[in-house]
């Protein structure tokens, strides 16, 4: 099922050149990246870096907005470490895979679990990536 946008909160617009070994520049100048192939030992970033980071900033916003049966909030501490692959598929094709691996201090892991549960229910990028990459999370 394709989710449909009724309104429009935001749109990023990007300019990138050169793909893997080039640079990324958003049109409003808050974002100037050179890009450089995973393992290249580039100067730059890569797309599957800069997908973990969007990824878990999202997260962690959509985590904030969980309205959990015993009212269970986000601590001002929690943090997520992301990791995302880049690998092959046995058809010989490339695909991708997410582990984020949730930090929330002081609550319980019932607790815990409700907020992470709920964010992925909500999550934009948990949408998108649904039935389409492995996504994995733990926590702690």
């Amino acid at each position: 099922m394709i989710r449909i946008i009724d309104k429009v909160l935001y749109t990023a617009s990007t300019a990138t050149t050169g793909g893997r070994e080039g640079s990324g520049l958003s049109t409003d100048g808050a974002l100037n990246v050179r890009l450089s192939t995973p393992g290249s030992n580039g100067t730059g970033t890569n797309p599957e870096q800069l997908f973990a980071v969007g990824y878990s900033a999202c997260f962690l916003g959509a985590m904030r907005r969980v309205k959990t049966t015993d009212g269970a909030r986000v601590p001002d501490d929690a943090s997520i470490e992301a990791d995302v692959s880049l690998g092959l598929t046995a058809d010989g094709g490339f695909a991708l895979s997410a582990k984020l691996h949730v930090v929330l201090p002081g609550l319980s892991e019932q607790q815990k679990w409700a907020l992470v549960d709920g964010a992925h229910q909500l999550c934009p990028y948990s949408l998108a990536t649904r039935g389409n990459i492995e996504v994995a999370f733990t926590v702690a």
